[in-house]
């Protein structure tokens, strides 16, 4: 039986299409991310997986029980951490610790285990109010909270959206730990770079899946010769870089550009004796790998995004 299956599931705000006949099936114990930036429908799928929205079309069902007719069981089956911090910012570490466990009829001690490795990070601020707590502080809080019960399935939308670096390093770790004690994890997250530590991700956009797949599954979906390119006064080059015509995309990734090839026109020496004939120099041009966000940017221009499960 998988832990979570979603069955052609829309929603609408008024006119507003947020998800579009979406259809996952994620396994027992796997760590599963959906990736996509703000607006990709993430959230609204994250809030009917945990029966907090009706959706208009489909089904969906979590750890076997299905969203609508058994709400109860999934609540008790779950441990959902929103995008939005939102612990009782006027209670304590150990107090808030203490009201979710209450909350779910167990106690902090009948669990410790589970999370134990994250709360004794926490342990030196256990007096210190929730909304005093800097960012990485409180999203682990926050997963206290969330496994407290000891869930099936894990649910974290954006758990490391607004922390620093370090944080979101160190929490990822923390899921792995999760992972290797048998809790089934559905991530989302609008970083790329986040989406090589999942298992398998689901890639979506304006509330349609692109794409799924492993990493190197969707890594390997890119058809196109990928190169990064560097050269003085950015911005002219981009434009000219757009205007060769054996180019197929060209986007700005930090300090190079990153420009695909048309596959019957992928001539290196062809596109620099171009750049310098545009007046260009000191012209840094390397084959690479392609990225996930180099196949997510791939996707999005196509003409027609068909769904994918």
């Amino acid at each position: 039986m998988s832990a979570v299956e979603i069955h052609y599931i829309s929603k609408r705000y008024g006119t507003v299409e947020a998800v579009r006949d979406v259809s996952l099936q994620i396994e027992e114990g796997e760590l599963f991310g959906l990736i996509g930036p703000d607006g990709a429908g993430k959230t609204t799928l994250f809030r009917v997986l945990a029966t907090l929205l009706l959706a208009n079309e489909g089904s969906a069902t979590v750890a076997g029980y299905d969203v609508v007719h058994d709400f109860r069981e999934i609540r008790n089956r779950i441990g959902y951490m929103p995008g939005r911090f939102s612990l009782y910012q006027d209670l304590t570490v150990q107090e808030n610790l203490e009201f979710f466990a209450t909350v779910f009829h167990t106690t902090v001690e009948a669990n410790y285990d589970l999370i134990r490795d994250i709360y004794e990070q926490l342990a030196p601020f256990k007096k210190r109010r929730a909304g005093a707590l800097s960012g990485g502080m409180k999203q682990k809080l926050a997963l206290c909270c969330a496994l407290i019960h000891k869930p099936e399935v894990l649910l974290l939308d954006e758990p490391t959206t607004g922390v620093d670096a370090v944080s979101r390093q160190e929490f990822w770790q923390m899921l792995r730990t999760l992972k290797a004690k048998g809790i089934t994890i559905l991530v989302s997250t609008p970083y790329m770079d986040e989406a090589a530590m999942c298992e398998r991700m689901a890639l979506l956009q304006q509330g349609q899946v692109l794409q799924v797949g492993t990493p190197e599954e969707l890594r390997s979906a890119y058809r196109w010769p990928l190169y990064a390119v560097r050269a003085e006064k950015m911005y002219p080059f981009l434009q000219a870089l757009r205007q060769y015509p054996g180019t197929h995309t060209c986007f700005a990734f930090g300090e190079y550009a990153h420009l695909s090839l048309q596959t019957e026109k992928a001539d290196e020496a062809a596109v620099r004796a171009y750049l310098t004939q545009k007046g260009f120099t000191k012209i840094d041009l390397q084959r690479i790998d392609p990225t996930i966000e180099d196949t997510f940017m791939d996707l999005l221009q196509q003409p027609e995004t068909q769904p994918s499960s």
